[in-house]
């Protein structure tokens, strides 16, 4: 089963990243169907989201400070509740 992973990074952690570095992505409120053909991780900068697997699996809810991670694979259901904006970085 794919798991989403919601952390709260160090400060460290960020800068060993270089998640300053990782484009932006903003939407509005909104529900959308996603895959992932790849890995993300992502630092949500602002909003309020809900993100429920498809086929089963446990939903995740994050909001700005979370360091998430989706795994290669994923199918899922995006609910965003408040406008987000986050960094991210496919791949490993």
């Amino acid at each position: 089963m794919k798991t989403i992973r919601v952390e709260k990074p160090t400060p460290e952690q960020l800068d060993r990243l270089k998640v300053d570095s990782w484009p932006i992505w903003e939407k509005e409120p909104s529900i959308f169907d996603w895959y992932y053909d790849e890995k993300e991780t992502c630092l949500i900068l602002e909003g309020e989201v809900r993100v429920e697997p498809k086929g089963g699996g446990e939903a995740a809810e994050f909001k700005a400070g979370d360091l998430v991670t989706f795994p290669e694979g994923l199918g899922c259901t995006w609910k965003i509740r408040k406008a987000v904006r986050k960094h991210y970085r496919f791949g490993d």
